[in-house]
């Protein structure tokens, strides 16, 4: 097995960079009402200074990528840590000044793409087949897990009266461990030829089989990160308490992931993703549909069907287009994000027309917002509708390919 004797400790060591990438996620997001009320910064600015976090992850994702063979991920870890220590003391020491808050968004995004740019690689390089696809879930994992942590941080830190500089400096905990179980560690070379040649990498996502996951790893992006950004918001109109969404949403996922490896041997990448349409599709319905404490087991089915999407996405890039190499996993991860940042707005527009038709039903107040935002959740089924006939295409195209090979 291509696998080099500290693949343990650089798994680990990636895992605490996921991890970096999470609370990095979470307790920003945690501490934006506390910038806003110190320092008087309008919703429009905070939403702004959150944009740079998305900004930062696609760019540094697909330039690691272009460079992982180049300069090899060790050195692209080591600028992640440059990245997010830097961002997070610039944070921390801005004093509340507008552009310093944009420059250390900026910064930790980028040390969030690297980690994505040298980690799946790496972690394709050190394991084989199933234990690969195992192996990148259970890294994955560490986002959703890393929410959840990140979240109940920031949310009885605010509520013991911690300011927002302590909640920061809590994402140094992880920067500094995974800093120390990479120092010194050499990173696996790629195991197929093709895969260290950025003009091979190139040839290979010409073929007809990348470009169709290039496409649709767009809309399995926005069907994670879409409603998420959302349903709370929505759910919390109607009795649900947008915590414990959040908490099962993400926890599911984890657990999900955490356990992949038989789900992948038995039904392969493509039964997998196919299944996770389904899923996704249902609890959309069911979110789209319930109220109150019915939308906690609506939440469970969605998480579960968003878990896969992700993490199988670029696991079927590594193992069925291998010479794409790093650069293809970090495009088709790249992409992802940047669909996720360019749905947000059409969202936002498709609950302010549902807003404006509920409200010319004459609803208002929790109402009102209740039935816009199912509304929206309705339209949002369209995702993984497409993504059911997306995977079903695949499955039956990999397998006849399959089946050829064999022959």
């Amino acid at each position: 097995m291509a696998q080099s004797i500290n693949a343990t400790r650089l798994f680990n060591a990636s895992c605490f960079a996921l991890i970096t990438t999470a609370l990095s996620f979470s307790i920003r997001a945690g501490i934006l009402s506390q910038l806003g009320t110190e320092y008087g910064f309008s919703a429009e600015q905070l939403g702004t200074i959150n944009s740079m976090w998305f900004l930062g992850f696609p760019i540094s994702m697909i330039v690691g990528g272009l460079i992982y063979n180049t300069v090899g991920g060790k050195k692209i870890m080591q600028f992640a840590l440059f990245a997010h220590a830097v961002g997070i003391l610039l944070t921390i020491y801005s004093g509340g000044n507008y552009t310093l808050l944009l420059i250390s968004t900026l910064l930790i995004g980028l040390g969030n793409g690297c980690t994505e740019a040298a980690c799946n690689p790496m972690i394709a390089d050190s394991y084989e087949g199933v234990k690969m696809s195992e192996m990148l879930n259970k890294f994955h994992m560490w986002f959703p897990g890393g929410i959840v942590i990140g979240a109940l941080i920031s949310k009885f830190m605010t509520e013991g009266g911690a300011g927002w500089q302590a909640q920061i400096w809590v994402i140094m905990i992880p920067t500094l461990i995974y800093a120390f179980l990479f120092w010194g560690q050499e990173f696996p070379k790629p195991k197929v030829e093709k895969a260290a040649s950025v003009s091979e990498n190139l040839k290979a996502m010409l073929s007809p089989l990348f470009l169709y996951i290039f496409v649709f790893m767009a809309l399995t992006a926005i069907s994670e990160f879409g409603p998420q950004q959302w349903v709370g918001l929505i759910l919390s109109k109607s009795g649900a308490d947008p915590m414990l969404l959040l908490a099962i949403t993400t926890g599911t996922m984890a657990v999900a992931r955490y356990f992949a490896g038989p789900v992948v041997a038995r039904f392969d990448q493509t039964g997998v993703l196919l299944g996770s349409a389904i899923l996704t599709a249902i609890g959309l319905f069911l979110l789209s549909r319930v109220t109150g404490g019915v939308a906690y087991g609506a939440a469970f089915v969605y998480a579960c069907g968003i878990a896969y999407f992700w993490p199988n996405m670029l696991g079927f890039v590594a193992e069925k287009v291998p010479a794409s190499g790093a650069l293809g996993m970090s495009v088709v991860g790249g992409i992802g994000m940047f669909s996720s940042s360019m749905f947000q707005p059409i969202i936002g527009s498709w609950i302010d027309s549902a807003r404006s038709e509920a409200a010319a039903k004459g609803l208002t107040g929790d109402e009102l917002e209740l039935a816009a935002g199912q509304a929206t959740l309705s339209t949002m089924i369209t995702f993984p509708l497409i993504l059911i006939v997306a995977f079903t295409i695949l499955y039956f195209w990999v397998k006849g390919r399959n089946a050829a090979k064999l022959a």
